[in-house]
């Protein structure tokens, strides 16, 4: 079916028929919405769209009875009819079937899935039509008797799409179990980052601890007393706890005091 088919949007979120009618009509779609199942129908006589896409959860008029009203109507039964719905009771595939529903679409979805589904519609409007129809099936699900009416094609189409949906949704669980990973592994490594910017920081202030404060210092022999009691020459003092190298000379008073003779001799200039 060509891409600019008329597709009925029926949703009670404005936010949600907004996000669905711009992925639509970005792929060419013509595009109307209902807010509830009630003004669809309205829509649906007055339209005919080539597919509708409806939520289930509605006032006035749910999605599964808005569903069962089209495909009740000889007029409008061969619209397919596509159900946003979050699959969270495995009746709602049943509820489904018994309506006469040609397509589920879980929520949230992704935009390309969407679109991919869609197609699948249309490529087997033409092929469904072939079918003939059959008699009502009844079943047994969860300990209750259901009377499905829809054709053969139709309930394959429903439980394909079905099982579609499953897989992208086991898809996207796989995808985010993978990006929970590489997220820890990110994490663990900015916490060793961290780790070591923290030991580096306790260093420092270790250092400026230990270069802060009185020191201890003779008054004649100039050693300094460290934090165990010890008296320490200046140079060695220093060496452990700033990032230095002591080189020994003598300052031009010491010269002049210690050693007159070798000052005189090579003549300092002070």
């Amino acid at each position: 079916m060509a891409a600019r088919a008329n597709i009925l949007i029926v949703e009670d979120s404005p936010t949600q028929t907004k996000l669905l009618r711009l992925i639509l009509e970005d792929r060419g779609y013509i595009i109307d919405s209902a807010p509830n199942g009630v003004k669809a129908l309205e829509c649906v006589r007055a339209k005919k769209p080539n597919l509708v896409i409806t939520d289930i959860v509605m006032p006035e008029m749910d999605g599964f009875a808005l569903c069962k009203v089209l495909k009740s109507d000889p007029d409008l039964k061969n619209i397919p009819v596509m159900l946003l719905t979050s699959l969270s009771d495995p009746q709602d595939v049943i509820k489904g079937l018994q309506a006469g529903a040609d397509n589920f679409l879980t929520k949230p979805y992704e935009s390309t899935f969407l679109i991919s589904q869609i197609q699948h519609i249309f490529a087997n409007l033409e092929l469904r039509n072939i079918w003939d129809s059959n008699s009502e099936i009844e079943i047994m699900f969860s300990g209750q008797k259901y009377f499905i009416n829809s054709d053969r094609m139709q309930i394959v189409d429903l439980l394909l799409s079905t099982y579609e949906n499953a897989v992208q949704k086991n898809n996207e669980l796989h995808k985010a179990h993978d990006d929970l990973i590489e997220i820890h592994r990110q994490l663990e490594q900015k916490n060793n980052d961290l780790e070591r910017l923290n030991q580096n920081l306790l260093q420092a202030l270790a250092e400026v601890k230990t270069l802060s404060g009185l020191l201890p210092i003779c008054a004649h022999c100039k050693k300094i007393r460290d934090d165990d009691g010890y008296w320490n020459q200046i140079e060695s003092y220093m060496a452990k706890r700033v990032d230095v190298e002591f080189t020994h000379g003598i300052c031009p008073d010491c010269a002049k005091k210690f050693y007159p003779d070798v000052v005189s001799k090579i003549k300092l200039k002070f």
